[in-house]
């Protein structure tokens, strides 16, 4: 927000500079963005009156002007077209500094030119017309022309929070800077104008919970040729509005003064009753920007009996609008809930400063005030007559009162906290402060928020609001005194850390990832799940949430490939989320991709591309010492020839598999990476650690080769066999896979490796005999396998 010093200083005079406002202001959490001169350095320049023009004697286009400079009269030579006699300009005397030059006595084609007329553009206000900067009629002559345009005036802009919306208005930063400097607060004089004029139209509210009040009052008579206030135009241009009519002006400075949106509409081209009511279906109206606009039953308008004559709280329509021949007004002031406004402008594609306000919440208390106030303007300025203000109120926001202990506040903020700093503070704020009874509560305040602090809802809020008056950087840096204790960790349960920094240990970088993703996204690589969509999301590209992470690990392998990277192993660990019948579940997985070489260029091993068996490794050493099983699956963004489930135990863990060819072709990746997802929860779950002997006794170690189908994998096999439970078989693994020559083209030879150990004793041959068969039978029942010779 941009608003002039002079018109904050109008209702708010502190004994600080500029400077000294600026940061106060910004330590109070109202940023100060920018603080800009409205005018360059420049001095020696008055009001100058012509007295008299007269041609130059050797240039066409030069006039010798005889000028009042207030106590002198200069010959000046002058070649702009607009000069005449009786005209008020600003006149530079010999010794005045300009922007780029300072004024010396000169001849100009043989006259003598003792100072110089100025146009806007040579004082440094813009570029402006052609020619010079003609001032009012009644501009004293002689005065400093930085004293009579007010040049010696400075431009804020505000960078506010969302919830500071009762700053929106130069009165409301007035209050804030009167309450963090105690000086004294004047208002904008307001007074209700003679109601004159009986005409008013009809005013009804269909729609009491989206408009809790609304005020409208009938003005006519205006004078069409009414011009608005030099002071006026000049305090709209200063904030950033330019001038468009005096009705229109003053609609727009009472927004800028109080913070409350305006309308005035052309009372001649209304017809029948004024009505607050929601758009109904197929309803469209066209707006003053010219757009025309297809309405929503969830949008607000302004309706006459023609239909939308406003889009209520963000723009008029064009076929009510006020124009330099109107002469009677319906002018209109009202609260409309945030909730009725919020995202209805920016659906349309519009932004408004109306819009603005009203989504973040206007004062209720105000809404007749500012009409007075703008009725009281209008007349003055255009004449005419007003008639009686219609209004119609309904439940408008509660202001509950909040429970505020001193205790609390000292607590809060590291230093004591006196009743009479917490009473004065409050007093500032415009909070009403009841001290409970002592008998009750000695230390205990019930502060009850005015209408226009709409953020002000709970203890910590006004807690906040005393440390900001007090001054953030009077707070001392005081480090916290505190007992350090290590947090519990559950020997059942390990850090999510040690799963990071096992990926880690294996050439993996970890990444971070939007949990906002596209819905093309989730379509491609999850179809069948229904994602969560955003109710306002912040890009058309991130309007849902994840229910995969393999999205984020692609767009980074992209990113990566883009700049020239060849070798890409990232892992992510983040939430996934979904609906449920009653609110989300967002669980925590672990994913990992990798992309292209399996190790990084060097001499001593021979280059080669990643691939599922790689990862699988990688997965492995994650789960170290739980055994899992893959059990080949079909998974609609993974390969189907080179997918599998993962288990650990009875549970699922997830995937594991090649990126599907449709994808990789989708992408333009030149291989597939391979990629994992699996569930954290059972990683992070680990049984109690238990002792256990190491045997004296050797080991025994005896081959397995069993022909099989073709179509049985070599997990089921291992399953089969570990779930025996031979007490003295401690690990048995597959070292080979054979098929070709005197084995039938439908089989193949399986080679495991069976490893035996007893505590107690050493193992007899008999007793690895019968543990050999025990196995040979199991799968020949089983599977009809056959011993290979």
């Amino acid at each position: 927000m941009k608003f002039s010093e002079l018109w904050l200083r109008s209702y708010v005079n502190p004994s600080i500079d500029s400077a000294a406002l600026a940061h106060l202001l910004t330590m109070a959490g109202l940023e100060v963005e920018a603080l800009e001169p409205v005018a360059p350095d420049f001095s020696g320049v008055v009001v100058g009156r012509i007295l008299d023009v007269a041609p130059h004697p050797d240039a066409d286009r030069l006039r010798v002007c005889q000028v009042d400079g207030g106590n002198t009269v200069l010959q000046i030579v002058c070649g702009a077209p607009n000069v005449r006699v009786g005209a008020r300009v600003p006149c530079a005397m010999i010794g005045a500094t300009l922007p780029e030059l300072v004024i010396k006595a000169a001849k100009l084609r043989g006259v003598e030119s003792h100072g110089m007329l100025c146009s806007a553009k040579e004082l440094g206000l813009g570029d402006g017309e052609e020619g010079l900067l003609l001032l009012p009629d009644d501009a004293p002559t002689g005065t400093d022309i930085r004293d009579y345009l007010l040049l010696d005036d400075r431009i804020f802009t505000l960078k506010l929070t969302p919830n500071r919306s009762d700053c929106l208005s130069v009165f409301g930063i007035a209050r804030e800077v009167a309450a963090l400097t105690g000086a004294k607060l004047t208002a904008p004089v307001a007074h209700p104008v003679e109601e004159l004029s009986q005409g008013i139209p009809q005013l009804q509210i269909l729609a009491e919970a989206a408009c809790p009040r609304y005020c409208g009052q009938a003005i006519s008579g205006l004078r069409s040729d009414a011009a608005t206030p030099a002071w006026m135009k000049e305090r709209l241009t200063r904030s950033g509005v330019r001038s468009l009519g005096a009705v229109v002006d003053v609609t727009n400075y009472i927004l800028l003064e109080m913070g409350q949106p305006l309308h005035a509409f052309d009372a001649a081209k209304l017809s029948g009753a004024v009505t607050v009511r929601m758009a109904q279906a197929n309803e469209r109206i066209v707006l003053l920007n010219q757009q025309t606009l297809a309405l929503d039953d969830d949008m607000l308008v302004i309706a006459d009996d023609s239909g939308p004559v406003a889009l209520a709280g963000i723009m008029g329509g064009a076929a009510t609008a006020v124009s330099a021949e109107t002469v009677d007004i319906w002018l209109e002031s009202a609260y409309f809930d945030p909730d009725a406004i919020a995202g209805r402008a920016r659906r349309a594609g519009l932004s408004t400063d109306a819009s603005y306000r009203f989504e973040r919440g206007v004062d209720f208390a105000a809404t007749r005030v500012a009409l007075a106030r703008a009725a009281q303007l209008i007349t003055g300025i255009c004449g005419g007559h007003a008639g009686p203000v219609a209004e119609v109120l309904g439940a408008l926001p509660l202001r509950s009162p909040i429970t505020l202990r001193a205790a609390r506040v000292g607590k809060v903020l590291g230093i004591p906290f006196g009743h009479e700093a917490i009473e004065r503070y409050l007093s500032r704020l415009g909070l009403e402060a009841q001290r409970l009874d002592p008998g009750l509560d000695a230390a205990a305040y019930r502060v009850t928020p005015p209408s226009y602090r709409f953020d002000l809802q709970i203890e910590s809020d006004l807690i906040e609001e005393l440390a900001r008056l007090y001054g953030y950087d009077n707070i001392p840096p005081l480090a916290p005194v505190a007992e350090l204790r290590m947090l519990p960790q559950p020997e059942r349960e390990q850090p999510l850390d040690r799963l990071r920094d096992t990926l880690v240990a294996r050439d993996y970088q970890e990444v971070i990832t939007y949990s906002f993703v596209d819905a093309a996204w989730e379509a491609s690589l999850a179809p069948g799940v229904v994602p969560v969509a955003l109710k306002n999301p912040i890009a058309s590209q991130m309007s849902v949430m994840r229910s995969t992470l393999l999205g984020g690990l692609i767009d980074v392998l992209k990113s990566n490939l883009n700049r020239r990277q060849t070798r890409v192993r990232i892992m992510e660990a983040g939430r996934c989320f979904f609906a449920k019948d009653q609110g989300f579940d967002q669980p925590l997985r672990i994913a990992g991709l990798a992309y292209g070489s399996a190790v990084a260029e060097q001499w001593g091993a021979t280059d080669r591309t990643v691939d599922f068996y790689d990862v699988k490794a990688d997965i492995e050493a994650l789960c170290w010492p739980r055994n899992l099983r893959f059990a080949a699956a079909q998974h609609p963004a993974l390969h189907p020839g080179q997918t599998a489930q993962v288990w650990l135990g009875d549970d699922n863990l997830g995937w594991i598999g090649a990126l599907h060819p449709a994808l990789v072709q989708q992408g333009e990746l030149a291989m597939p990476p391979v990629f994992f997802e699996l569930e954290a929860a059972p990683l992070l779950a680990r049984g109690l650690p238990h002792h256990r002997g190491i045997s004296r006794f050797p080991e025994v170690r005896r081959d397995l080769a069993v022909i099989v189908p073709e179509e049985i994998s070599v997990q089921t096999l291992l399953d089969a066999m570990y779930s025996a439970r031979i007490t003295s078989v401690t690990e048995i693994a597959l070292f080979d896979i054979y098929r070709g020559k005197h084995i039938d083209y439908d089989k193949k030879s399986l080679a495991f490796k069976v490893l035996m150990q007893d505590n107690q004793k050493t193992l007899t041959d008999g007793e690895v005999d019968a543990i050999m068969l025990q196995l040979t039978d199991l799968l020949r029942q089983q599977f009809n396998a056959q011993l290979r010779s």
